[in-house]
């Protein structure tokens, strides 16, 4: 049985989706269903049995456990603009370090979800090589609290025993439940479908124009394959950067998205809120020399593509 934590969120109902596809439902889903429409990323999914995330723990260390095969930790406080740090090190920290221990005490394939939040400005580069990592500051508590869990796992050496992947930016379908941590483009459909025009943040850089900070966007469907490829081979062990390798600006995501809609661009820049500036990244981009090493050859779609299938979506905000 495989358990697959945060399974009802974004990126874990997306690879829960991708597992059925494979004809793979022996699942344990591990979640916590709050007040939001998260419950209905599970709609059509098939697994073997759902619990809350206060339960695994105890589910573990019951006697009438099935064979477990592997964990697929996806499970977190997402929120960069989250300010409780005790929170965050509990949701984040605390409880991967007691499921890797648990895994890896067992033998059993451990795969975790790290973030790009981690490289902080990019001042030492988004190298993802296990000895340049000890290097990063990440700018928010979020980035800080997958970090640190990186760092343990390093420091402890598990990084040949276990396998994380640092997301950058991921978008696309079964993301309508998170709110302020929605994708730009998500946020951005209907009100410019409303009224023609996109907003995007000034810049408050003199090397950056308006709209041209630049993020590595990866669609979801793209991710989880690459997810999928590391699940299917548990001894590609380490921590990996995640994204296409190729970073593209805001304008450059507003303009894809108004061509899949058939409009022409009408941007409007507006002020960035003053307590996210210090904190904002205004380049990001995967270094992917030791994913592709690794065996995995995943191609990812280019923003136009990706854009364009998404927007396919986001009309009747439909799930995969």
């Amino acid at each position: 049985m495989i358990i697959l934590t945060g399974g009802a969120g974004f990126i874990g109902s997306c690879f829960l989706w991708k597992l059925n596809s494979q004809g793979i439902s022996n699942i344990l889903v591990i979640d916590h269903l709050d007040s939001s429409d998260k419950w209905r990323n599970l709609l059509g999914r098939r697994f073997h049995d759902y619990l809350q995330r206060q339960d695994l723990f105890p589910y573990l260390e019951g006697n009438k456990l099935p064979e477990i095969t592997q964990i697929v930790h996806m499970g977190a406080c997402s929120s960069t603009l989250m300010t409780d740090g005790d929170h965050l090190i509990q949701n984040n920290y605390e409880y991967s370090k007691r499921l890797a221990t648990w895994a890896t005490t067992r033998k059993v394939p451990f795969l975790y979800a790290s973030s790009a939040a981690t490289y902080g400005d990019g001042a030492f580069g988004y190298d993802d090589a296990h000895d340049s990592l000890f290097n990063l500051k990440p700018l928010n508590l979020y980035g800080y609290s997958k970090h640190l869990f990186d760092l343990w796992v390093l420091t402890n050496g598990l990084a040949d025993k276990v396998t994380g992947l640092k997301f950058f930016n991921v978008f696309g379908p079964n993301e309508y439940h998170k709110g302020e941590m929605r994708s730009v483009i998500c946020k951005a459909y209907k009100p410019l479908k409303h009224s023609g025009i996109m907003k995007l943040f000034r810049s408050y850089r003199p090397d950056y124009g308006d709209g041209e900070q630049k993020r590595d966007f990866i669609y979801v469907k793209d991710a989880v394959e690459v997810m999928y490829y590391f699940c299917a081979n548990p001894r590609k062990n380490g921590i990996y950067n995640l994204g296409t390798g190729r970073a593209r600006s805001w304008n450059d995501l507003a303009k894809a998205l108004f061509h899949a809609l058939g409009t022409e661009p009408r941007i409007e820049y507006v002020d960035m809120p003053t307590d996210i500036r210090p904190k904002y990244q205004y380049f990001t981009e995967a270094k992917l020399n030791k994913l592709r090493d690794s065996g995995c050859q995943v191609r990812f779609r280019s923003l136009e593509d990706a854009v364009a299938d998404y927007a396919s979506y986001l009309e009747h905000e439909q799930y995969l």
